[in-house]
């Protein structure tokens, strides 16, 4: 277990330096214009890949274990294909019939591009979720490792080899990636095709099929609806700071919160293994059991992580990223607790999801909407960009506490039992030992 939490954590790290050098490419030699489109083109991304992740998104670590590949790889293909296909109809009805409307949050000359990598996307997520469902994480990450690989050295190459300065080069760079992934993707799952299914009839009975689907939906609802509930809290800050203060404050803000999230490699490292776990558990107690251990680890290592970087001194922000950045440290420093509470989210909410409960998710995102709404109106005002990071921080504790109430209630688990102690540090320490002990005998 800690082998795989370590694995995915040093496979994420990994390609957030590899993210890093893609952006130091992207800002040096494409400049801000194709850097801000490129930008755009992910969001737009972002947010219609929400429709297509219903039936090809995390739902499918729940299902893969527990229905027949066959019936799960036709279901979300078919959706793929019908979402991409109909998303493609209404690009072309809104730039014939309302352009205006259409440019207004589609960059012009990049719909196609859109719609490819959104396609693209929506095949790679498929595989990396399969792998998860089926315990596959080594196998996962070795894919993560080539996607980002491909990505920064395509980007090199259209830079420097075909003289792309524009946009074009991070866009062509992200589908080569997703392409290339998809391949070698594809060849890892190809093995699940020559399974025999355990129920043959439900593979082929339409009225199986349908009912899949169905429960599929149901699933990939709640879930999505969540993402974008928990998108909206993450973002509503950013266009508040920006009618308050003006986009200077907003950039400050988004480097203090992008060095913040990088402590997420923790929590989303050690939640992803807990999720492909519960997911193939079938007993209740374990699934708990295990979830409380993946808490304290998840909330011990990103508070040490973020209290490393909280005592940083505000000189070396400034020398790292100039004067002009250096209240990124006021940012971080208000948005510290909220890092710790979020890597608890992560723990409690693919707990949810991997005991088929994800509407607790989606409830728990609802309250810290309801904090953050007038929590930004009043600190935002008030304190400025530390407002904002105290309102996130705020947010998060209002969701992780109805997480934690909903768990201790359907668990039976005692408070005491989640907070960590002396014993789970050292507990900590000694699985770190031992798994480095193991990995220098090899």
């Amino acid at each position: 277990m800690i082998k795989k939490i370590f694995g995915t954590f040093g496979t994420r790290l990994l390609n957030a330096l590899v993210g890093f050098v893609t952006l130091w490419f992207g800002t040096n030699f494409l400049g801000k214009e194709a850097w801000g489109i490129g930008a755009t083109v992910l969001v737009d991304v972002s947010l219609l890949i929400i429709a297509v992740e219903l039936l090809s998104g995390s739902g499918l670590i729940y299902f893969t274990p527990r229905k027949p590949f066959s019936v799960i790889f036709r279901l979300s293909h078919i959706w793929i294909f019908l979402v991409t296909g109909t998303l493609s109809l209404i690009f072309f009805a809104l730039h014939s019939s309302f352009p205006n409307l259409y440019h207004s949050f589609i960059p012009e000359g990049y719909g196609v591009h859109i719609i490819v990598m959104i396609f693209l996307y929506s095949l790679h997520n498929f595989n990396m979720n399969v792998l998860l469902g089926k315990e596959r994480v080594g196998t996962q990450n070795i894919l993560f490792i080539i996607q980002f690989m491909t990505q920064m050295i395509s980007m090199i190459i259209n830079i420097f080899v075909f003289g792309i300065r524009n946009a074009d080069a991070f866009i062509y760079s992200l589908i080569t990636g997703y392409l290339t992934v998809n391949i070698f993707g594809f060849l890892c799952i190809f093995r699940y095709f020559r399974e025999k299914d355990s129920e043959t009839d439900e593979a082929s009975d339409m009225k199986s099929l349908i009912a899949t689907a169905k429960e599929m939906l149901n699933f990939g609802s709640v879930i999505q609806l969540s993402s974008l509930v928990t998108m909206i809290n993450r973002r509503i800050s950013y266009i508040v700071i920006k009618n308050v203060f003006g986009d200077a404050e907003v950039g400050v803000y988004t480097s203090g919160t992008q060095v913040s999230e990088a402590t997420k490699l923790i929590g989303n490292s050690i939640a992803l293994v807990q999720f492909s776990s519960i997911s193939n558990m079938d007993d209740d107690k374990k699934a708990a059991a295990l979830t409380v251990t993946f808490l304290k680890l998840a909330c011990i290592l990103t508070a040490l992580c973020m209290i490393v970087i909280c005592l940083i001194p505000k000189s070396i922000f400034a020398w790292i990223f100039t004067e002009e950045f250096v209240e990124i440290k006021d940012v971080l420093v208000s948005l510290s607790p909220g890092m710790v509470f979020l890597a608890a989210d992560m723990v409690f909410s693919h707990y949810f999801s991997g005991i088929n409960k994800p509407k607790y998710n989606l409830y728990g995102t609802l309250v810290g909407l309801a904090i953050t709404i007038p929590s930004i109106a009043i600190l935002i005002p008030m304190y400025g960009i530390t407002g904002a990071g105290i309102s996130v921080s705020l947010t998060y504790f209002g969701t992780i506490l109805y997480q934690w109430i909903i768990f201790k209630k359907s668990t039976h688990t005692k408070t005491k039992e989640l907070i960590p102690t002396l014993n789970d540090f050292r507990t900590l320490v000694k699985s770190i030992k031992l798994q480095f002990f193991k990995q220098n005998q090899q």
